[in-house]
């Protein structure tokens, strides 16, 4: 993972307290915002999750200087597991 030690911890320590019960009922329920448009359901929750976690600036501050979405989204699929 390209993802730093140090990164993948500060991602994990927003995203984590986010992902509860509800919040995965509501996704596989299709209850959210443009749920009719999703392909990636799973993906579509990781990334809604960082979102949510207000870290959208640290995001682009901080990993996006060495790494890209892919890098990212493989940290949050070590973070957050499948909703299915």
């Amino acid at each position: 993972m390209k993802i730093k030690p140090e990164h993948l911890a500060w991602l994990k320590a927003g995203i984590e307290p986010l992902d509860t019960a509800e919040r995965r009922c509501l996704y596989l329920e299709s209850k959210f915002p443009n749920a009719d448009k999703v392909r990636d359901l799973n993906k579509r929750y990781r990334w809604d999750l960082l979102h949510a976690a207000g870290l959208t600036d640290w995001l682009c501050d901080t990993l996006y200087r060495y790494a890209h979405d892919d890098h990212v989204d493989s940290a949050l699929r070590s973070i957050v597991k499948d909703l299915k």
